[in-house]
């Protein structure tokens, strides 16, 4: 549970909550500008197009995040509104993964470029590798083909059959199933030797 952390790292789980709030934000928003770019101009309409975590993510969300780690967010979009409904909607159900794996890509460049910073600044490298992990983590989750994720949507696309499952009980139990298998530490080691192959020649990988 995150929560119990603020007493055992107070740093940490403050870095944690804004990553993981300006992350989830700035993927939802990618989504609808790009929902405005195709022609849907829903996002606009019910006021998405805003920096507000609060809209984006909801008080449950940022709750449960706080106290368990795990957050959500929602961009409100019309696919009927779509120039080109299959591409225009694989174009939407990319944006996001796409935000936070340039998200990611950033934050392993200023760590490549920072990695001597002390320990206990805000920007240190503890906390660019944490920018750079949690977004790199959302990158790759997102991008598995289970509803409601992004994933789905762009392989729905291409396999049109599973569209059905959209509504169906599958995507909860899918992902329940992953990590109660040990998918997320499957991720967690997967995203760090990521991050580790880009800072090795510059001092080292974090445990």
């Amino acid at each position: 549970m995150l929560f119990e952390t603020l007493l055992t790292n107070p740093i940490f789980f403050l870095r944690t909550i804004l990553i993981v709030v300006i992350s989830i934000t700035l993927h939802e928003l990618a989504h609808g500008f790009v929902a405005l770019s195709q022609g849907d101009d829903t996002p606009k309409r019910t006021g998405h197009l805003t920096l507000n975590p609060v809209v984006h993510m909801g008080w449950e969300s940022i709750i449960f995040l706080c106290l368990a780690g795990i957050a959500w967010g929602q961009m409100p979009i019309n696919p009927a509104r779509f120039r080109h409904k299959k591409i225009s909607n694989i174009l939407v159900s990319a944006a996001g993964p796409i935000l936070n794996l340039c998200l990611g890509i950033l934050f392993v460049i200023l760590l490549n470029h920072n990695f001597s910073l002390s320990s206990g600044a805000w920007l240190s490298s503890e906390f660019l590798h944490l920018g750079a992990y949690i977004n790199l983590s959302l990158f790759l989750f997102n991008l598995l083909p289970i509803p409601p994720l992004d994933g789905f949507h762009i392989c729905s696309e291409f396999f049109p059959e599973l569209k059905q499952l959209e509504h169906s009980p599958f995507g909860l139990l899918a992902l329940a199933i992953l990590f109660t298998g040990g998918f997320s530490d499957s991720l967690s080691l997967l995203v760090d030797g990521i991050i580790c192959q880009f800072i090795t020649s510059v001092g080292g990988c974090f445990s």
